[in-house]
């Protein structure tokens, strides 16, 4: 537990140095707080940097320019001790968005000075008093939508600046029960673990496999390209249903790293999933290229189930890899 604060302290103290210092100041401050050879994992296209100089210079500086007086707005923080081989260890989660006004151009997305928001989830890992490790993914397309653009065709579900938990209570700052965190822990590996009908196991309506793991009012807070759903009802035919059905070839790779404390918990794999389009999910055209899925989930436990989700997929890098430049393409294209 003591490993638990002085890893979320050496978080805040952090964020509190970088969301005040000016651009020219944010190598500075991550080398306070980070190790030299930081494995910095960030969504395309900043992809994995390494060391504080690569990130101050290729993501932060950047983001800090084209959004002024930048803030962040945390809904979710927590720490867990990660048991997966290879990456064993403290971590501690984030969760919410990053809020500016958008005065300079970003990856070529053109200002709109207007409020924006960039949707993101980190995860960091902690040794000798000292990240070592990040995995930042953030919501670029929701980011494109809100400056007028439209990254994609229209999605299943509901496009929203999304909140962050119904119970406003996911910043864990202080030491929480620990056998809450065993209980969120034991929903989530429930759930990942009884994804049968999707991976060959037992045939039965989705319905009837999501009720197992989600409370009826459960809500997919999905990324920009799939939008948010509520009720396991509306969920199964607005995301999880048309995704199962998307895809053929699909391959599991574990995670990196998952974790939780008291109600909330969370993972994230690099890629989770390498899948091939069979046609239809998100408007797009069948392949016969695998596609790999970076993705972060965050999640609220009610009861002995899982009840809110909110899920980063680096869509930019999957459709890519189906030889989509979403970002290049959008550069051309005018505000709608």
């Amino acid at each position: 537990m003591s490993d638990f604060q002085s890893a979320k302290n050496l978080i805040r103290s952090l964020y509190d140095a970088l969301d005040s210092a000016r651009p020219d100041q944010i190598e500075a401050v991550l080398e306070k707080s980070v190790h030299p050879d930081w494995h910095w994992q960030g969504f395309h296209p900043f992809n994995d940097l390494t060391g504080p100089a690569a990130v101050a210079g290729q993501f932060w500086r950047p983001l800090r320019t084209a959004l002024s007086s930048l803030q962040r707005r945390l809904d979710i923080f927590f720490a867990g001790e990660n048991k997966i081989a290879g990456h064993e260890g403290v971590w501690v989660a984030s969760m919410g968005h990053l809020m500016g006004l958008f005065d300079q151009p970003f990856l070529d997305i053109q200002p709109t000075g207007k409020i924006a928001l960039l949707r993101y989830a980190e995860f960091n890992r902690i040794e000798a008093g000292k990240i070592v490790e990040t995995a930042m993914y953030f919501d670029i397309p929701h980011l494109m939508m809100q400056a007028g653009l439209a990254p994609f065709p229209p999605q299943t579900g509901a496009h929203l600046v999304q909140p962050g938990p119904l119970t406003h209570d996911g910043l864990l700052f202080g030491p929480q029960p620990p056998e809450e965190g065993g209980k969120t822990l034991a929903a989530i590996d429930y759930m990942v673990g009884d994804i049968k009908t999707w991976r060959g196991g037992r045939e039965e309506p989705l319905v009837d496999e999501l009720r197992r793991s989600w409370n009826e009012d459960m809500v997919w807070w999905g990324p920009a390209g799939i939008g948010a759903s509520y009720t396991i009802e509306r969920y199964a035919a607005q995301h999880s249903g048309p995704f199962r059905a998307g895809f053929k070839d699909r391959i599991f790779n574990g995670h990196i790293c998952r974790i939780a404390e008291g109600h909330y918990g969370g993972f994230f794999g690099r890629p989770n999933l390498t899948l091939t389009p069979t046609g239809g999910f998100m408007g797009m055209p069948a392949s016969e290229q695998p596609g790999d899925m970076r993705v972060i989930d965050m999640y609220r436990r009610a009861g002995d189930k899982l009840t809110e989700n909110w899920i980063f997929i680096d869509l930019l890098h999957f459709w890519k890899m189906q030889g989509l430049d979403v970002l290049g393409r959008m550069a051309e294209v005018p505000r709608t």
